[in-house]
């Protein structure tokens, strides 16, 4: 479809008035037209300009090889860096924007490795074609304010459809990565993906195998980021591109929840990836960690399945082992430490809280929620929340009122006890000279101990602790 004339023009005047109200373009536009070469915004600034969102940080093209784009900023730019010069970009810095100006290219894969083999362009249309999405493939030259558009990538984003510049087979041949990215724009913009680009990502969906882990990381954790994760997460199944990096989540389709809340655990999991949005998006979020937290949170439950003689189905345990499962997996998709160690933390604690509404809990049981919680407390609250889909609304207003209770006993006991620094009633030192020994094992036991009697029964005043610790003494035989 075309978008009207007058949605056209009004959206053409918004490039135009972006780029007034922004004149650095237009002067390193005239930097580089007195030294003889072209330069274009182009890209994903265009598209965010078009959609009103244009950013700090903008993409040029231009015909200067890397070189030349060197000397005409030399002088002018705030800051240079040439990271990517091998791949023709040379980024800077000036008015509080950061700019990245690259050459023509007309890059070409060999289908094998995974990374692309960067060759010189010389013009405009040639660098275009080779974009990902047509929504990508426009330009505005500068200081000039020409538009280019050569695939109707305006159309398309009137129509807030993703289609690819040239064939889908051929752009996803080139860079497989790129079937990845039409997910995440699909959840990013709320865009809908062209049905014969969905078909070449179910055909192609194994070349995605040549793409480094990293690169498929990046990309997944912006699509779990977007504002709609759900549409493209349902994307990465539906075409099978989720079996080459994350299988376990198509597999959750196979399992009927133990409380036949849903068709199944996939569809389970998205709502509870869907409430996470709407709690970390309050909260000024994105927050990847509480949002694989929910996606994960029920991996465990295929390996744990069990029906019972009465035909119900358990998934006992599933929560510690998704724990282990989702460890190994973020592992082989290579994130950080950082954010494996509290995304595994939670999942292995998601279904502490069940019970608590029946009464069972002591303030011990209070306590060592959230000691075990930990700097992870507020996401753990959102998850526990989160994982609340039923569609019963007796249930889930009680299970609301439940965790409701649960935050407020919280909140009493940490302001009595304060919960975030729980240590023994006796450190170290006090161990050591009380049962007279040095440094080493025992004394480690010994405050272990008293920790966890710590949190049984809360702060003891000092006599209790040492007669606590005389009497575990003398139960290890270390004192008569």
């Amino acid at each position: 479809m075309s978008p009207s004339p007058e949605l056209t023009a009004v959206q053409r005047n918004a490039v135009t008035e972006l780029l007034r109200v922004s004149p650095v373009a237009d002067e390193l536009g005239r930097r580089f037209a007195k030294a003889g070469f072209e330069l274009h915004l182009v890209g994903g600034s265009v598209r965010d300009a078009l959609l009103g969102r244009l950013g700090d940080d903008l993409d040029f093209c231009t015909d200067a090889r890397p070189e030349d784009t060197l000397k005409i900023v030399k002088g002018w730019a705030e800051a240079i860096w040439e990271t990517g010069r091998e791949f023709g970009t040379i980024g800077l810095q000036r008015g509080g924007l950061r700019l990245e100006i690259t050459t023509y290219r007309a890059e070409s894969y060999d289908g094998v490795s995974r990374n692309p083999q960067v060759q010189y362009g010389d013009n405009l249309h040639d660098d275009l074609v080779r974009r990902d999405f047509t929504v990508n493939a426009m330009a505005v030259s500068l200081p000039g304010h020409e538009f280019a558009d050569p695939f109707g990538g305006l159309a398309d984003l009137a129509a807030r459809v993703i289609r690819t510049p040239g064939t889908p087979a051929q752009s996803f041949g080139d860079d497989p990565l790129r079937m990845l990215r039409a997910a995440r724009f699909a959840a990013q913009l709320r865009f809908t993906v062209d049905p014969a680009v969905v078909t070449a990502m179910e055909h192609m969906a194994a070349d995605l195998d040549r793409i480094t882990a990293e690169r498929i990381r990046d990309e997944f954790s912006k699509l779990l980021c977007g504002a709609d994760p759900v549409t493209g997460l349902r994307l990465l199944v539906d075409t099978g591109l989720a079996d080459r990096f994350l299988p376990e989540l198509a597999g959750l389709k196979l399992e009927i929840d133990e409380h036949a809340q849903h068709k199944d655990v996939y569809e389970h999991t998205l709502k509870v990836v869907s409430n996470a949005v709407g709690f970390d998006t309050a909260d000024g979020g994105p927050d990847l960690i509480l949002r694989l937290a929910a996606l994960l949170h029920d991996i465990g439950k295929p390996a744990t399945k069990a029906v019972g003689g009465d035909g119900g189905v358990s998934f006992h345990h599933h929560e510690m082992v998704g724990a282990r499962m989702a460890k190994s997996r973020l592992k082989l998709l290579k994130y950080p430490k950082d954010v494996i160690s509290p995304v595994v933390a939670l999942v292995g604690l998601h279904l502490r809280f069940y019970g608590y509404g029946r009464g069972e809990w002591t303030d011990s049981a209070v306590r060592r929620y959230v000691t075990d919680a930990g700097d992870q407390l507020a996401r753990l609250h959102k998850l526990t929340r989160s994982d609340c889909t039923t569609r019963n609304k007796r249930k889930a207003a009680l299970l609301a009122a439940d965790y409701d209770a649960l935050e407020v006993r919280i909140a009493r006991i940490q302001e009595e006890e304060d919960l975030a620094r729980v240590r023994p009633d006796l450190d170290g030192n006090a161990i050591m000279e009380l049962l007279g020994i040095p440094a080493g094992p025992v004394v480690g036991r010994a405050w272990k101990h008293l920790k966890e009697l710590r949190l049984e029964r809360g702060p003891l005043d000092r006599d209790e602790a040492e007669a606590e610790l005389q009497r575990w003494a003398r139960t290890e035989g270390l004192i008569p």
